[in-house]
């Protein structure tokens, strides 16, 4: 028998949880993990996709320990990376000529359109060079907008490293932006 569960609870009991609960329950939020995770050159349906494929596989052993939010995001975490590795292996083999995928335009003009995709390859160009786990505090943070106690429930760490790993965050993301800023003035 399926059952729906709230975002906050963990599981009360052994019951077994349907794939199609889980999805129903999570999966927007899961495409907005990867998305955010990923940045503009992941294909988020694929993560989705492959995210409950593994939910589909390891659904019988969750135990309930933790909050279901926070697995999902776990297992969201792990498929964002391995799909970022695979990428930029196939990037450096393939060459980078179909790299950037389209990103839906929010601007009236082609030109902002342009400089709104700029921006943001850029400011993902600059989280890449982070390491990951300074990479997503920032993302959940700033673009997720989460609080530190909620990050913390979601990496399974306390409230005040979460403040110190963004703050260090923080200090590498505009000293990566920076340095790309200099070597840009240098061409």
């Amino acid at each position: 028998m399926a059952r729906t569960v709230t975002i906050d609870s963990p599981l009360p009991d052994n019951d077994a949880l349907s794939v199609g609960s889980v999805f129903r329950t999570y999966g927007a939020e899961v495409a907005r993990w990867a998305a955010r995770l990923g940045g503009p050159r992941l294909d988020v349906e694929d993560v989705v996709q492959e995210v409950f494929a593994v939910v589909c596989r390891k659904l019988h052993g969750f135990q309930g320990d933790s909050k279901v939010e926070t697995w999902l995001f776990g297992i969201t975490d792990n498929v964002v990376r391995n799909q970022r590795r695979r990428a930029a292996v196939r990037r450096i083999l393939v060459g980078w000529s179909d790299s950037l995928a389209e990103m839906p335009s929010q601007a009236p003009t082609p030109l902002e359109d342009i400089e709104a995709r700029q921006r943001a390859a850029r400011a993902y160009e600059v989280l890449d060079r982070l390491p990951d786990k300074y990479r997503r505090v920032m993302i959940l943070f700033e673009l997720e907008q989460l609080t530190s106690e909620e990050i913390a429930a979601l990496l399974g760490a306390k409230p005040n490293t979460v403040r110190v790993w963004l703050f260090r965050a923080r200090e590498k993301f505009l000293a990566c932006q920076r340095k790309l800023e200099e070597t840009e003035e240098r061409r």
